[in-house]
């Protein structure tokens, strides 16, 4: 009798998961890289500039529970493909905003916001995915290689905006970002499905462990046949832990963004690097967050196989949330431009080591409702992004870039002490409302 090899479906989704969140933020940093010669063209001040950056993230937030709540409804696979196509014409028409036109703030605002209403449906649905097909005990690693995906793209965009800019433009490199993220929300809708019970390619003995490691209230076979069971959003904004994780991650988006909207320009600016120096430091946050993303999820599972969720999960969120901030204040300090950028380099990667915990929370508590949960909790961290995008510029116009930087290390420690009332254990689904035995099960 011979043996089946296990396959490794769901390992490879996450992969793509990964490729997509790299591309997502491609398509959202590009305009901080080309920020200069926008604003040169369109005779845009950075105030103006923060109104656009602050646009996508205005219409990111407002669709994050909408986005999570249809990757509920109706699955990962479809929803998210259908916003990598939303996104990739959005990201296209912002190279067609016409030279000299009236009102240029106006237009490309209402262009990042609806290109930020379409990248809002990404991690919940990623989220909806782990929920379904990754067992408990591995979802730290996998939600680790799913935002590492922001670190390599983030960090891959300032070298491959400005190569593009200084050859062909700055038109050109929406172009650019356009193609590739319609291609690769193709291979998603091709390779993905909603269940593994649906997935060809799904191994019996891969299968059979994906199931046996679910929690309560997550979809085990296909969601065709099995009844809606979502949480109550008056239990949602009743949980305690859903409030904690959501001021958290409040403060993280407001700590995270200043990287993502203003450290290119502020390496260029007020540390007076030139253009190629400029798009080299400001990598190096985005890699460490991509390799502390993999770091944090890998401490994230074994902390918890080892001490528990409580550990694995809040301890390792509140530890280097906190460490990020120390890290920031220091940097903002030091007066060479390069020495610095490798310290705020380090805050970026203490931050992004808690990663894992508030999207392996959020599935842990929320079941087959956790695309919505999760958008709630992300609706939270855009609310923090969408501030310091136009805050940011402020307060340095008026305090300094000091200050600016050490408001955000203030905000990372409330974000590590809200984790400390955060339970994994208490989830939102109950056993007594009438969910199948199967489902009930832990």
């Amino acid at each position: 009798m011979t043996v089946s090899k296990p396959s490794r479906v769901r390992w490879f989704l996450v992969f793509w998961l990964f490729v997509l969140s790299a591309v997502s933020y491609l398509d959202r940093v590009n305009i901080s890289i080309a920020s200069g010669s926008i604003a040169d063209a369109y005779h845009l001040s950075d105030v103006q500039l923060g109104k656009v950056f602050s646009a996508m993230l205005v219409g990111y937030a407002l669709f994050q529970t909408i986005g999570g709540r249809l990757a509920d409804r109706f699955g990962p696979r479809r929803v998210l493909a259908w916003g990598v196509a939303w996104w990739g014409v959005f990201t296209a028409l912002t190279a067609l905003v016409p030279a000299n036109v009236a009102a240029a703030v106006f237009i490309f605002a209402a262009i990042r916001f609806l290109l930020g209403a379409g990248e809002a449906v990404i991690y919940p649905s990623a989220n909806q995915f782990v929920a379904r097909w990754i067992p408990i005990s591995e979802r730290g690693i996998a939600n680790g290689w799913i935002f590492a995906g922001v670190g390599a793209g983030a960090g891959l965009t300032p070298l491959i905006i400005t190569y593009i800019m200084v050859h062909y433009g700055w038109r050109s490199s929406f172009w650019v970002c356009s193609i590739i993220g319609l291609a690769a929300g193709a291979v998603w809708f091709w390779a993905a499905r909603d269940t593994p019970g649906e997935h060809p390619r799904v191994s019996k003995s891969e299968l059979a462990l994906i199931r046996s490691g679910l929690g309560q209230g997550e979809p085990r076979g296909d969601p065709r046949n099995e009844p809606k069971a979502l949480v109550p959003w008056a239990r949602v904004v009743q949980s305690k832990e859903v409030w904690a994780v959501t001021v958290s991650y409040f403060c993280y988006g407001y700590v995270a963004w200043i990287f993502f909207s203003w450290f290119y320009r502020y390496l260029a600016k007020v540390r007076g690097l030139d253009l190629k120096a400029s798009a080299f430091y400001t990598m190096l946050p985005f890699l460490a967050m991509l390799v502390c993303c993999l770091l944090g999820g890998t401490i994230n599972d074994r902390l918890t196989k080892w001490r528990g969720l409580r550990v694995g999960r809040c301890g390792l969120a509140a530890f280097s949330i906190a460490v990020a901030g120390i890290f920031i204040a220091l940097g903002s300090q030091v007066q060479s431009a390069r020495i610095a950028s490798v310290v705020l380099a380090g805050g970026a990667g203490a931050l992004y080591l808690s990663q894992s915990s508030f999207w392996s929370v959020t599935a842990d508590i929320a079941g087959s409702s956790a695309g919505s949960v999760s958008g709630f909790m992300n609706m939270g961290n855009q609310m923090g992004a969408a501030l310091t995008a136009s805050l940011t510029p402020w307060i340095a116009t008026r305090f300094g870039w000091t200050t600016s930087f050490l408001m955000a290390a203030g905000l990372c420690l409330v974000g590590a002490g809200s984790w400390l009332v955060v339970d994994p254990s208490r989830q939102l689904i109950a056993l007594d409302e009438g969910l199948s035995p199967e489902r009930s099960k832990p």
